[in-house]
């Protein structure tokens, strides 16, 4: 018997091992899914809080923030960020922290995990963190969430160290969507790599400290002195952006505005204002006005004097009481809608962090006088705007230049759009409104921010107090599945609604 046990055990490890299965994770593919998988918001979410996009219908399962409701299917998109992002970083963080071969990749991955927390705590307040993507390594299924002025202080302290890591001495990155890719592998091309990521630390360092505005202006002055002095992104080859959609492989970011009931959505009317009565050349690329709302594929008027934006606040019923109601048109209201055919193509571009926003927040920083040694504030103002209208030309059936420079410089002259030192303020924070279109959680923050451009309370209801939403509230499935974290998180916020102010938005 023992002879017979002896026999049937030998190989029996190896016999027993599935030869299909995944043993090496390719943690550069996994960076990749982790860059790619970043949510940058959403139409029915935050574009709809700062007045640009809406549903105009409310028919119970769309009741979201044009009409001042808190419902869990607007709320729970950017929590998404845990499974696609956090945890193939913390993952890739954790098997590359001691291993000198892939010493960039380590610090990138801390660099991107800080911007996606940025993002989690702008939209939620505070948030796991320290607990966060630990379920499979440290087997912590129920994460505690962290104070957000805890988790903004150790962002910081993780960008500037793991910028200041990167180096071109170490590992090329050939996973990285942004500046990466290459097969032949030289010396220079590491260089350019890194010098790429730097750029990409410091200019989220710089927006990280620009959050402090409200409440430590010598912290915002600090952080974002060091930042420029790092170095920050200077042109729109520096952009942080994934450009390889295809039919096979869509950009999915506004599937639901494409696919299902186009004629529920509509520009918001501050946002079509601003621009055409501006004259503003994206106007075009953005907005377009359909012979048939419900179909995206009827003739297009993109004439900027046929644009007019849905009124905030409103339904298809309560519009009829609009002042100036326009009426309906085929099977939807006669409003300007999001042009499919550019904007929100199948193979857009997807913006995370560009020149135009980091020139304008140099603007900013100059102008209170927190950076030295750059240019003057109107120059940085000028070079935002050009640069915000040079990104168009990524856009699918946009020729380059996007914007003529003879446009570009008659917009920057009119009245409502010149620098001067008295508007300085609203005219930057303004155009970060309009160049942040397609990136709703840094339009959301740098809104409540800044406090422009200055909106109207949407008074579809009192739901909000007669305010705004401030913050998107916690998923339901978090009270149901981490029960006691979610609940000591709601008490230290005063709540758990959307008109809770996250750390650094003081009234």
């Amino acid at each position: 018997m023992v002879v017979c046990f002896m026999s049937c055990t030998k190989g029996f490890e190896e016999k027993n091992q599935d030869p299909y299965a995944i043993t090496k994770i390719d943690l550069g593919l996994l960076f990749s899914g982790a860059e790619r998988g970043m949510n940058v918001g959403g139409w029915d979410g935050e574009q709809t809080i700062v007045q640009q996009y809406l549903n105009a219908y409310n028919a119970g399962a769309t009741a979201g923030f044009n009409f001042n409701e808190d419902v869990d299917g607007y709320n729970t998109p950017r929590w998404g960020v845990y499974a696609g992002v956090v945890k193939p970083l913390v993952q890739i963080v954790s098997l590359t922290k001691d291993d000198s071969a892939a010493k960039n990749l380590y610090n990138m991955a801390r660099i991107w995990k800080a911007y996606a927390f940025m993002t989690l705590v702008d939209t939620y307040g505070d948030v796991p963190y320290s607990d966060a993507g630990k379920g499979y390594l440290e087997g912590i299924n129920y994460p505690k969430y962290d104070k957000m002025a805890d988790i903004y202080a150790d962002l910081y302290k993780e960008l500037k160290t793991a910028t200041a890591a990167l180096s071109a001495s170490n590992d090329y990155v050939k996973g990285d969507l942004f500046f990466g890719g290459l097969n032949t592998v030289t010396p220079a091309a590491i260089a350019a790599q890194i010098t790429q990521w730097k750029k990409i630390g410091y200019s989220l360092m710089l927006r990280l400290g620009m959050r402090y505005s409200k409440i430590d202006a010598a912290k915002a002055a600090s952080i974002a002195q060091e930042a420029f002095t790092g170095g920050v992104l200077q042109s729109n080859s520096d952009n942080v952006v994934v450009n390889l959609y295809s039919s096979a492989v869509p950009n999915g970011f506004s599937n639901l505005q494409r696919n299902v009931s186009p004629y529920f959505y509509y520009l918001a009317e501050p946002f079509v204002n601003q621009l055409k009565n501006t004259g503003d050349p994206r106007l075009k690329y953005i907005g377009a006005s359909y012979a048939k709302p419900e179909q995206i594929t009827s003739t297009r008027d993109t004439i900027t004097a046929d644009q007019y934006g849905f009124p905030v606040g409103y339904d298809q019923i309560s519009v009829l009481t609009f002042p100036g109601y326009r009426g309906t048109k085929g099977g939807g209201q006669n409003y300007t809608q999001l042009n499919y055919d550019v904007m929100v193509n199948i193979v857009a571009p997807a913006f995370f962090i560009t020149n135009s926003q980091t020139q304008l927040l140099l603007a900013e920083a100059t102008f209170r006088g927190w950076i030295t040694g750059g240019l003057t504030t109107q120059q940085y103002y000028e070079a935002g705007v050009r640069a915000a209208m040079d990104e168009w030309a990524l856009f699918p059936g946009v020729f380059s230049p996007a914007v003529s420079d003879e446009d570009k410089s008659s917009y920057l002259l009119q009245p409502a759009i010149a620098y001067n030192d008295p508007d300085a303020l609203k005219l930057i924070n303004t155009q970060y409104w309009i160049c942040s279109v397609t990136n709703g959680a840094e339009g959301f923050a740098n809104w409540r921010r800044s406090g422009f451009p200055i909106l109207q309370p949407n008074m579809y209801n009192n739901n909000l107090n007669g305010g705004f939403a401030r913050r998107m509230a916690y998923p339901n499935a978090e009270e149901a599945q981490n029960r006691d974290n979610y609940k000591a998180a709601v008490a230290s916020m005063g709540g758990d609604g959307l008109t809770q102010r996250v750390f650094w938005d003081k009234p």
